[in-house]
């Protein structure tokens, strides 16, 4: 829990695991192959919807409670034990509460704690590397406020063993999110980050939103409900160590009070102040996660130039293992790479239609189905993933096609 903004620490517990993988020849419409099979399964490695009777703690077959204060930060808060800050609403949630008490005498780095708080963590329990992780959470309001949503590689060294953090959210900064990594030589106030804001001043208190990363190898790429803001790979790191294909990392959830980055409460922090939980997941496909996808003539589905921009043209192209031709498939029936999805340009559904990295919409010209016969779909147009004029030359654009059946619409994950 980390933040570019803040001094160094001492990091307790976090982290994760899932992820994604991520085109039709010119000539006469054939009928379709009869051998159509379902979609990629997807499965899901962890998964907490926090049902339970109101007042119940979390599952502690999923979560442990951390307790204790932290001096690194100088946060303001003890972390408890027990459902007086971690509990169950009945309705679905997980509540962790922020109180401005401590009936408890709790003694912190600055004398008798002012504010207790919960910090749960999957360590011991839950680990995994790479996947989709998300939770749909709904933070508190108010200056001093600090909820989290992180994870931490394994065994524990930090900064040197890793740390992502998915969501971070400071008070005073009602409309924006940060998301962040941490690692040797880039830890602290040196995170590398970005933030994501909501348009018209909207608060993230508002509402329920959804949190996520899509960590592949050589890949972290975050999203608030849906929307792709930030990816880094190693080339962002300035020659520095990237520590995440090497280790697993598990989950922390935590309410923070106080600290560096966000300061301390004020006159106007209403407490108790709630971090409210609806989910937490972590997903993989059956396919793996950032793989290259192979076909004609044993070349790749490759981003053009390795260009994120939206509107790139998707090609065929020798492969040569970049992130460029890393893709997941991801349980939303997605096709990623680069932090984008595999889309039909302008939504077409004719022959010839050509694909192209856009950011993820969840609309239907973006869905696809890898089959048993080795081809992808698009279910909307009901068409295959086509070599355009079954040229195998580096460059090839990819299209949508009717299915033929044929090698130039072939492809083979992993």
């Amino acid at each position: 829990m980390s933040s570019p903004r803040r001094m160094l620490r001492r990091c307790l517990f976090a982290a994760l695991s899932a992820a994604l993988v991520g085109a039709a020849a010119v000539g006469p419409a054939q009928a379709r192959p009869a051998d159509r099979a379902a979609p990629a399964a997807t499965v899901t490695t962890f998964s907490d919807d926090f049902d339970g009777p109101a007042g119940s703690a979390a599952d502690p077959s999923k979560w442990t409670q951390e307790t204790g204060d932290n001096v690194s930060n100088h946060e303001r808060e003890y972390y408890t034990s027990g459902t007086g800050n971690a509990a169950l609403d009945g309705q679905g949630h997980l509540v962790i509460t922020a109180r401005k008490e401590n009936p408890a005498g709790y003694q912190c780095w600055y004398g008798s704690c002012q504010y207790t708080s919960a910090r749960l963590n999957t360590a011991g329990k839950f680990e995994a590397r790479y996947g989709h992780v998300e939770a749909r959470m709904k933070v508190p309001r108010g200056q001093g406020m600090w909820p989290a949503f992180w994870m931490l590689g394994t065994p524990v060294n930090w900064p040197d063993s890793g740390e992502i953090d998915v969501m971070e959210n400071v008070g005073f900064e009602p409309s924006t999110v940060h998301g962040t990594i941490h690692g040797p030589g880039y830890s602290g106030s040196d995170g590398i980050g970005a933030a994501y804001s909501l348009p018209n001043g909207q608060a993230f208190a508002d509402g329920f939103h959804t949190f996520a990363v899509d960590w592949a190898p050589n890949s972290i790429t975050w999203s608030v409900d849906g929307t792709v803001y930030e990816q880094r790979t190693p080339a962002d790191l300035g020659g520095k160590t990237w520590v995440y294909d090497d280790r697993p990392f598990f989950l922390i959830l935590n309410l923070a009070v106080g600290g560096y980055w966000p300061g301390d409460p004020d006159a106007g922090t209403r407490f108790p102040a709630q971090l409210v939980v609806d989910s937490v997941s972590v997903t993989t496909s059956d396919t793996a996660a950032g793989l290259p996808i192979r076909g004609l003539a044993g070349k790749c589905v490759d981003v053009a130039g390795a260009n994120s921009a939206n509107g790139t043209p998707v090609q065929l192209y020798g492969c040569n293992g970049t992130a460029a031709q890393s893709w997941t498939v991801g349980s939303d029936g997605t096709m990623r790479a680069l932090g984008k999805c595999l889309d039909v340009t302008d939504r077409g559904t004719a022959d010839g239609s050509t694909v192209q990295l856009w950011d993820c919409t969840g609309g239907t010209d973006q869905k696809w189905t890898v089959t048993g016969a080795h081809d992808i779909v698009n279910p909307q147009a009901d068409k295959c993933l086509d070599v355009t004029g079954n040229n195998s030359a580096d460059g090839t654009r990819l299209q949508i096609w009717s299915c033929t059946g044929g090698a130039d619409q072939k492809w083979t994950v992993g």
